[in-house]
């Protein structure tokens, strides 16, 4: 019963938070969050660095994913210790991988790819997870290898959902136009669609769609990666560890193969995109390493367990800090410019 609310909360919580995104965040005033001013021009004019909502909803999305994360397999008693070092192996090689596999692919310096992250996130994973097993043998660090598997890849599917709210914000990972379309697809999104308005959103200076109707790919993704986590996490808390790890990869990397045919940005070149063929690979290695997977003693998840671990004040600065390195690395524009000017209130003078 206690895993029932748990995960109708969670999807409560999840269709506030996107019904109130999806209508706000393809306006201007939703890109940029801040400017710092970082060097002066002339007079009381700087030159600054424009921090941007892409950032803000990067980092908050991989904070929630790592909170859950925690939830699940601390309900199961999992060494936090343990836990934290397989995540932070796997970001230091997923977050350059980001910009490095998008820099390989299309051709871009001042740009990040998730897919190409996620794809070496989830080919290492597996090893990650065993390695660090041995590594910790001797302190008795409890870390089954299948739980882990299956709450990381839920937690990635949790994450890369509602990253996808900064891509809104940033107008980036845009759809195509409804007008080059098939007509099928243009009554189903005539009614639900996004128009991205400003000349610094991505659609509007890269694909020159400003004020266009296009397929709302983003919104989409969103929806059926939050929901695959929904059902991914009721799957772990009643013990089904297998079937929720190939739900969420599955669901994740075929809709990846899928959606490439109805974006617009530039994706690499050829007609199957190197994204699609990640997309596949992830999927025939998951499916082709499961079998092999060692097996070891579970226990029966308990969620009120899982959601007591939040409260380790330890746990709660290191999050902290991961959300600041994920705003930090995802947040500063580097393909934005702005001017700040300082004075005086008149009244004041």
């Amino acid at each position: 019963m206690n895993d029932i609310l748990f995960v109708s909360a969670l999807g409560i919580v999840l269709a506030l938070l996107l019904s109130w995104a999806f209508r706000r965040l393809p306006d201007e005033r939703w890109q940029m969050l801040a400017v710092v001013p970082t060097l002066k021009t002339c007079g009381n004019d700087w030159q600054g660095t424009n921090l941007t909502y892409y950032g803000f909803f990067i980092a908050t999305s991989q904070l929630l994913a790592l909170a859950l994360l925690v939830v699940l397999l601390r309900s199961m008693h999992v060494s936090l210790f343990a836990l934290m070092l397989v995540v932070l192996i796997i970001l230091s090689l997923c977050l350059p991988a980001a910009r490095l596999v998008a820099r390989s692919v299309e051709k871009k310096r001042h740009t990040f790819t998730i897919g190409g992250a996620s794809c070496i996130g989830i080919l290492i994973a597996p090893w990650t997870v065993i390695g660090v097993q041995h590594l910790l043998l001797d302190q008795g660090a409890f870390l089954p290898t299948m739980p882990v598997l299956a709450a990381l890849s839920i937690a990635y599917t949790l994450g890369e959902g509602l990253g996808r709210l900064g891509c809104i914000s940033f107008g980036c990972c845009y759809g195509k136009p409804l007008d080059a379309c098939h007509p099928l697809l243009r009554r189903l999104f005539r009614r639900y669609h996004f128009v991205f308005h400003g000349e610094t959103k991505k659609a509007s200076y890269e694909g020159r769609l400003g004020g266009e109707q296009l397929v709302p790919i983003q919104a989409i993704t969103c929806v059926l990666y939050c929901l695959g986590a929904l059902a991914g996490s009721l799957l772990f808390l009643h013990g089904s560890f297998t079937a929720a790890l190939l739900l969420t990869i599955i669901l994740t990397q075929l809709w990846r193969i899928l959606s490439e045919t109805l974006r617009a940005d530039f994706r690499g070149f050829g007609r199957v995109t190197a994204y699609q063929k990640m997309g596949m690979v992830s999927v025939a290695a998951m499916l082709l390493v499961t079998p092999f997977l060692p097996s070891s003693d579970y226990i029966d998840p308990e969620i009120v367990v899982g959601l007591a671990a939040l409260w380790d004040p330890s746990l709660i600065l290191a999050m902290q800090m991961l959300w600041l390195v994920f705003f930090l690395y995802f947040g500063r524009s580097t393909v934005t410019t702005a001017t700040v000017t300082f004075g005086l209130v008149r009244k004041h003078i």
